[in-house]
This record gives C-alpha cells, sequence and structure tokens, in this order.
C-alpha cells in the first residue's frame, strides 16, 4: 500500500491532472519505467538512461579510463576537457568526443541507437492514453497535456500515434539546422512546430505565434531537440557542454518558446518524471523555466531513493519528492484515477 504521504499526493494531483494543471517533464531516467530491475538496455529493446548513453558513446568512440585529462583543441577554448574515470557524464563525454572525433561521428552514434524501434514504456502509454480515457470519463472539454521533454528519442509519439491520438510537436532546433531550412540567415536558435496534420514551421517570433496550444490538442515540447528519422542530417541535440553553454547563455528559453506553451507553464504544476538535479546544466534550465511563475504552484519529483543531494536541491525549489518507482507510480496514479469522480469524491 502507498504510505499517508503517497495517499495525499495522489489525493491532490489528480483533482489537478483532471483539470488540466499538471505538466509532466520527462527525462532519461523515464525510459527506466517497466525495466526489470538488473535488466540492462539494448538497442530495440531498452533506452537507455543518461549515464549508460554516455558509457555506450565512449565506447564507440574508443574512450578508455585512462583517459583524464584532453587538451581542447577548440580555438575558443584553452581549458582542458576532462574525460571521468567512470564515463557516467553525458554531457563531459559527448563534449570530448565532439572535439577528438568531430560531431559528425557523435551525430551518427546517437542516430543509430535513437533511430531503433523501441516499445512504449508504462509511461508512455499511460500519457498517450489519457485523452481516450477522459472521453470515457465524459470530461469535456477533454484537458490536453502539455508534456515537456528533453528526450532525444521519439518512443512518447509513437505511443500517441499508436493510439491514433494526434498531437502538436514543437522542438528546439539550432541556429544552423534553422538557417538550413529556412535558407537564410537566422539569429539565435528557435523552435519548429510539427502540427497534428503533418506540415512544419519555424516559431520566428514565439511571443506572437498563437497557433500551438493544449486547449486544442496534446502537446509534445522537447526543449533538448530531437531525432529525425526523415532526415539525419536535420538530427539536433543538446548534449554537448558547448550545447549546453551555447542554450543557456544566447536567450532565456522562456523567450523562445510560444507564448501559448509559456503561459500554461506558469499557471500549472510540475511532475518531473525521470529527472536528477544533481547536473549544472539542468538545474539551471529548470531555473529558467520556474522563474516564469509569478504565483507558487505545487510541484512533484518522482524519484526512487534520492540522494541527500537531490533531496536538498528540490526542496530548495518547493518540489516535493516522491520516493517510489516510475512504474508503482504510473500504475496507482491510474488506479485512482479510474475511481475519480470529477467534480469531488469517487464515482
Amino acid at each position: 500500500m502507498p504510505s499517508p504521504e503517497l495517499e495525499e499526493h495522489y489525493r491532490t494531483i489528480i483533482p489537478a491532472i483532471f483539470d488540466g494543471r499538471v505538466i509532466p517533464f520527462l527525462g532519461a531516467g523515464a525510459n527506466l519505467c517497466g525495466r526489470p530491475v538488473g535488466q540492462k538496455w539494448g538497442i530495440g529493446q531498452y533506452l537507455p538512461k543518461g549515464d549508460e548513453l554516455a558509457d555506450y558513446l565512449a565506447e564507440k568512440a574508443g574512450c578508455t579510463p585512462d583517459e583524464k585529462k584532453i587538451s581542447c583543441p577548440c580555438p575558443k577554448c584553452e581549458t582542458m576537457v576532462s574525460v571521468p574515470e567512470k564515463t557516467q557524464d553525458l554531457s563531459r563525454i559527448s563534449q570530448y568526443i565532439s572535439i577528438t572525433k568531430g560531431e559528425g561521428p557523435l551525430y551518427d552514434d546517437l542516430h543509430e541507437l535513437l533511430a531503433a524501434k523501441y516499445p512504449p514504456t508504462p509511461l508512455h502509454q499511460f500519457l498517450a492514453g489519457l485523452p481516450n480515457f477522459f472521453r470515457a470519463k465524459g470530461k469535456t472539454p477533454v484537458p490536453y497535456q502539455l508534456i515537456v521533454t528533453t528526450n532525444y528519442d521519439d518512443v512518447l509519439e509513437c505511443a500517441f500515434q499508436k493510439n491514433k491520438e494526434p498531437y502538436d510537436l514543437v522542438t528546439y532546433i539550432s541556429e544552423k539546422i534553422a538557417e538550413k531550412i529556412a535558407e537564410k540567415k537566422h539569429q539565435g536558435s528557435m523552435f519548429q512546430h510539427r502540427k497534428q496534420n503533418g506540415d512544419e514551421c519555424l516559431i520566428e517570433k514565439p511571443n506572437e505565434y498563437i497557433n500551438v496550444s493544449p486547449q486544442n490538442g496534446t502537446v509534445i515540447l522537447k526543449i533538448h531537440g530531437a531525432l529525425n528519422r526523415s532526415d539525419p542530417d536535420q538530427d539536433n541535440y543538446v548534449i554537448t557542454e558547448d550545447d549546453y553553454i551555447d542554450y543557456l547563455t544566447r536567450s532565456d528559453i522562456s523567450t523562445l518558446i510560444p507564448k501559448e506553451l509559456v503561459g500554461k507553464m506558469m499557471r500549472s504544476h510540475f511532475l518531473f518524471l525521470g529527472y536528477s538535479l544533481s547536473d549544472w546544466n539542468m538545474r539551471a534550465i529548470f531555473h529558467q523555466i520556474w522563474g516564469q511563475q509569478t504565483r507558487d504552484y505545487r510541484s512533484w519529483a518522482v524519484q526512487l531513493n534520492p540522494s541527500e543531494f537531490n533531496k536538498k536541491s528540490w526542496s530548495k525549489r518547493t518540489v516535493d519528492i516522491l520516493d517510489v518507482s516510475l512504474e508503482e507510480y504510473v500504475e496507482t496514479l491510474f488506479e485512482r484515477m479510474q475511481t475519480f469522480k470529477p467534480g469531488g469524491g469517487k464515482s
């Protein structure tokens, strides 16, 4: 049975979900949902989490644990690039590969891994099934979701497609990719919108863009780029240390996201699934997003056996940690939702 604290959480979050006031944030740890304990990831079977992806890329690049410090040949950087003894820092090892091998091999290895077909996890299935669940409950209008993810894979999108559930996809793209698409010079990075009908367009003026909103259907927002199955040359990943620095210093991320989605973030609870705050880049990005809220909304992070660092980091941001596995959390949440009656009480 869930603890009293978890039961109280379910009583709090479920009405908010039915009202469309909860934004799920999916991190790399979300891919662990449904993976048997002790089971290793594998191409076409289970997607890797962050440290597993770092180890995979390091192995593909031929890195060894003995490589402690590597001189950075990049002309704009006179520092040393440290490769951890255990190659678990994804941004650091990606930086090393990009510098020593080139961005091309890094992107090739990422595309090969991500382009394989992976089954959706219970979490992906839960999120993709919510619109039909609400319809069956007679909930009108349907409280469509804004789902934010830093993952590069398209398993979430495939889950929606399998359910024949339309969605809008808003994806971060670099300045270089934007210029290639538009065939003209662009200042700064931006997002691209793929509409429910498959049409695509650049979002050049986010504060004026009103063609995407959770009021009209599910919106998946990929803030770190994504795999492009149809054209590998348009793969786009915020993954190296330089990528993160460029991403965070070019502009406040909230100024690049369409205003309808920023407005949604300002008036919603956040539910972090598969995230750790041990990485500085994630803390910096969340700081930008949280900074948009003028009023506090209670938020939660699902994290089994959290470290003391993560406890203090989440607490500092008034986020309650739920010490439970993602699989158990999703299963229990859905069970409680089935007996919930909108308007108060249980059915």
